[in-house]
C-alpha cells in the first residue's frame, strides 16, 4: 500500500505543479482581502476542492476496474489521450476560437 500511495502522491503532484487548478489557487491567494486569513481560506478552499474530486476519481476508477476489463480501458484511454491532443494540437496550430471564462465568472468569445 505504501508504494501504490507513493505513485499516487507523486503523479499527483508533477500533474498539479504549473497546471491551471495551481494557477488559479495563487491567482486567489494573491487577490485575497483577508491577508493571512485569505490565503488560509484559499488553501482550504482548494486542498478541499482536490480531495473531493480525488475521491471520485479513486471511486469511480475502482468501480472501472470491477466491471471494464484492462484491455478495454487501455484501449478507450489511448483513443481519448490521442482524440484530445488532436483536438488541442488543431485549435494551437489554427488558432483557439473557443470560448473562455472571464474573470467575472462570465464566458468571453
Amino acid at each position: 500500500m505504501t508504494g501504490l500511495f507513493l505513485k499516487a502522491f507523486g503523479l499527483v503532484f508533477l500533474a498539479e505543479m504549473g497546471d491551471k487548478t495551481q494557477l488559479s489557487a495563487m491567482g486567489l491567494a494573491a487577490a485575497a482581502r483577508g491577508g493571512r486569513n485569505g490565503v488560509l481560506a484559499v488553501f482550504l478552499g482548494s486542498a478541499l476542492a482536490l480531495c473531493v474530486t480525488s475521491a471520485i476519481a479513486a471511486v469511480a476508477g475502482g468501480w472501472v476496474s470491477e466491471h471494464v476489463p484492462p484491455r478495454v480501458v487501455k484501449a478507450v484511454s489511448g483513443i481519448l489521450f490521442l482524440a484530445f491532443g488532436a483536438l488541442f494540437l488543431r485549435e494551437a496550430l489554427c488558432g483557439g476560437g473557443g470560448a473562455t471564462l472571464a474573470a467575472d465568472g462570465g464566458v468571453q468569445p
